[in-house]
C-alpha cells in the first residue's frame, strides 16, 4: 500500500477552499492553494463571519469608525458585531496556540481577516485603505512567529516563495521545539540552517549565530522564544539575486579543492547567468548539488537552502 505523505497544517479563510460562505452566498475558490499548495498542506478552514452567526447569504459588513479600534457593522442595519468577532477569534486563535498550524492564508479586503489595506469608513463616509480584519488582527496578535499571507498577494512570485519558505521552515522549528530540545539539536538546527538564513539576511544571520553561541545563558524557554523570534524575523526578509549569488559562492568554496578546472569553470558560469538573470536559481542548484553528491561534501550537503520546499513547487524555476 502507498505510504500517504505527510502535510503541513495550514490556516485558511473557508471562501478559498470553494465554499460557498461569503455575504453573497459565493466562494473565492483559488485553484493554485487547492490543486498546488493542496499537495503539501493541509487546511484547517475557518470563516468566522459565519462561526458567529451571521448566515450564509447575510448582510455585508465593514469596519468603521478609528483604524486602531474599528467596529465591525452592517453596511445597511448598522448592526454591530463587534464584541462577537473579537471574542470568538481569540477563542479560535487560541486553539491553534493549543493545536499548532503551521502558517496562515487569509482572504483579502476582508473586515474580518484582510491582513492589511482593508477599507476603514470614518466620520466621512469616505474609506481608508490602513485596516486589519479583526479576526485576523488576533490571529497576528497571539501568533507573532506564524507565517500569515493574503491570497491575493501570492500572485507575486517572490512573496509566495518567501510564504512557503517560512511554513516548511516554522514547521521544522515547531519539530525541534515541540519537547523537551537539547542544546546539541539547537545547535544542529541552526547549522543545517546556515545558509538558508545568509540569503535572507547577512546580518540577522549573524546576530542569530551570536544568540546559539551564548546558549548556555538563557534557560530552555528563553531560548526558544528569543531564537524563535530571530528565526523567523530572519526568513521574513525577502531573498535577492545578489543575496543568493553569495550564497552559491559560499558553497562552491567547498568544491574548489575537490573540483576540475573545467567543472568549476561550468559552475562559476552558471552563477554568473543567475546573477544576470539569463537562468532561475534552480539551475546553479542542481549544479552544485550534483557536485556536492559526487565529491560527499556532507556538511554542505545537508543544508536547508539547496531543499527548503518540495520540488515540485517549482518556486526556483523563474528567472
Amino acid at each position: 500500500m502507498k505510504k500517504e505523505k505527510m502535510r503541513i497544517k495550514v490556516g485558511i479563510s473557508t471562501c478559498l477552499l470553494g465554499q460557498r460562505v461569503r455575504f453573497d452566498g459565493g466562494h473565492k475558490h483559488d485553484r493554485y492553494i487547492t490543486d498546488i499548495l493542496g499537495e503539501f498542506f493541509e487546511f484547517v478552514p475557518v470563516c468566522p463571519e459565519v462561526a458567529i452567526g451571521m448566515g450564509t447569504p447575510r448582510e455585508a459588513v465593514r469596519l468603521q469608525g478609528e483604524v486602531s479600534a474599528p467596529r465591525l457593522v452592517g453596511v445597511k442595519s448598522g448592526r454591530d458585531w463587534t464584541n462577537r468577532m473579537n471574542t470568538y477569534a481569540r477563542k479560535r486563535v487560541q486553539l491553534f496556540v493549543n493545536q499548532p498550524i503551521s502558517g496562515y492564508i487569509l482572504k483579502k479586503d476582508s473586515p474580518s481577516c484582510g491582513m492589511e489595506r482593508v477599507r476603514v469608513y470614518g466620520n466621512t463616509g469616505m474609506p481608508t485603505r490602513h485596516g486589519r480584519g479583526l479576526y485576523a488582527a488576533e490571529l497576528l496578535k497571539q501568533l507573532p512567529f506564524l507565517p500569515v499571507e493574503e491570497e491575493g498577494r501570492l500572485n507575486d512570485v517572490k512573496l509566495r516563495e518567501n510564504f512557503i519558505v517560512r511554513v516548511f521552515a516554522y514547521h521544522r522549528l515547531q519539530n525541534l521545539f515541540n519537547e523537551n530540545y537539547s542544546r546539541a539539536e539547537l545547535v544542529r538546527f541552526h547549522t543545517v540552517h546556515k545558509y538558508l538564513l545568509l540569503a535572507h539576511s547577512p546580518e540577522r544571520y549573524k546576530k542569530l549565530g551570536q544568540l546559539v553561541a551564548d546558549l548556555k545563558k538563557y534557560s530552555p524557554a528563553q531560548m526558544r522564544e528569543a531564537y524563535s523570534r530571530m528565526f523567523m524575523e530572519t526568513l521574513a526578509f525577502k531573498t535577492t539575486t545578489s543575496k543568493n549569488v553569495n550564497v552559491l559562492q559560499h558553497i562552491l568554496g567547498f568544491l574548489k579543492k575537490h573540483l576540475t578546472a573545467l567543472e568549476k569553470q561550468d559552475l562559476l558560469n552558471v552563477i554568473n547567468e543567475y546573477h544576470r538573470q539569463l537562468v532561475p536559481l534552480i539551475v546553479p542548484v542542481t549544479l552544485l548539488k550534483h557536485y556536492l553528491n559526487k565529491y560527499e561534501i556532507i556538511y554542505i550537503r545537508d543544508q536547508v537552502y539547496l531543499n527548503p520546499h518540495p520540488k515540485e513547487l517549482m518556486l526556483r524555476n523563474h528567472v
